[in-house]
């Protein structure tokens, strides 16, 4: 019976373990509590379709070789300059929103390129690396996003110069997606819109990963010499990787803005790389594997955690803020357990 018990552990992992059995642990107590429950599963719902493409945007990055992504902000500055270049235009509702996405795009290119090129220069390094670069874009663009010379007047402050903290999104593409096909289910909301997104995202990237392109980078991720013997550039698969990641960090942060109603600025982006990271790692993948299935379960486990750890935290301890605690120790500690499987030694 142990040696069963141990099998089905080390196949469905350990930390996943943990963390279901705790998320299942968390609806029991709210039921005890007589909390919302209709309530906390929407909310879950729309947080897996808010979340899921900011995790998504990890899978190319690790199949390629770099790891986990942590300058997902270099991309997620490049879809909030798409999206207020589109508000700046007048654009409102999904041609707003699908004009931010495109704007967006040629700048996530270029900046996911010039990056890739700079992580090829410090192989062994990216994650650290990647870490301290996200934090300088982020700095750098508090200081652009007062000096860049935006005029709409929903976006500036009424007096004085530069871009208001947060921008409401209501009269422009706030929830697009979230409205699209919306139904409910008995008390249950299913923002229909952004759940198609984010699975069409998926499947994008799976058919990328069956590409020739794909094979080759998941190659060079996976045995960088052997995939150099066998003719692949090594080098430009990190690159093609680092740029698709980049571009969805682009895209996932304005599917996220849409959902949650606003565009956060300044040090906003600046942890956003950590529940992404967290996410995956939850969902199965490694420093060095990753795939979809990682990205649906992850992002569903994490955030439905969350989701419903919140007001249960709340509820039973009124005092201080035990719900913030609590995430940070599960994001950070399922980031720690992970880099300690990557295998430093080799």
């Amino acid at each position: 019976m142990s040696e069963a018990v141990r099998r089905f552990t080390n196949k469905f992992g350990l930390p996943r373990l943990i963390i279901s059995s705790f998320f299942i642990f968390l609806f029991i107590v709210a039921l005890l509590l007589k909390l919302p429950i209709y309530s906390l599963i929407s909310d879950t719902i729309r947080r897996f379709g808010m979340y899921g493409i900011l995790v998504l945007a990890m899978v190319p990055a690790i199949q390629s070789g770099i790891g986990p992504n942590f300058a997902l902000p270099l991309g997620i500055i490049c879809g909030l300059l798409g999206g207020l270049i589109s508000i700046e235009l007048g654009l409102t509702g999904a041609g707003s929103f699908f004009a931010g996405l495109f704007i967006s795009l040629p700048f996530a290119i270029i900046v996911g390129w010039v990056y890739g090129i700079l992580l090829n220069k410090i192989k062994g390094s990216e994650m650290l690396v990647a870490t301290y670069t996200g934090f300088s874009v982020v700095f750098f663009m508090s200081i652009m996003w007062i000096l860049l010379p935006f005029k709409h007047p929903e976006m500036v402050w009424p007096i004085g110069q530069g871009l208001r903290v947060t921008i409401a999104l209501d009269s422009t593409f706030g929830e697009i997606l979230n409205n699209f096909l919306l139904f409910h289910i008995g008390g249950i909301k299913v923002p229909t819109g952004l759940l198609l997104f984010f699975f069409a995202c998926c499947f994008i990237v799976w058919l990328f990963s069956r590409s020739k392109m794909g094979v080759a980078m998941k190659a060079a991720g996976d045995n960088p010499k052997f995939a150099a013997a066998s003719g692949i550039n090594v080098d430009n698969c990190r690159i093609i990787g680092t740029i698709l990641s980049t571009v969805l960090g682009a895209v996932g942060i304005l599917v996220y803005a849409q959902s949650y109603g606003f565009i956060q600025l300044y040090q906003a982006p600046l942890m956003m790389a950590f529940p992404a990271v967290a996410a995956i790692l939850i969902g199965g993948a490694s420093a060095s594997k990753a795939k979809i299935s990682h990205v649906i379960l992850g992002v569903f486990l994490f955030q439905g955690l969350l989701t419903v750890a919140l007001p249960v935290a709340n509820e039973i301890v009124r005092e201080g803020n035990l719900s913030e605690v609590l995430r940070m120790i599960v994001q950070n500690g399922i980031i720690l357990y992970a880099l300690t499987k990557v295998g430093g030694e080799n």
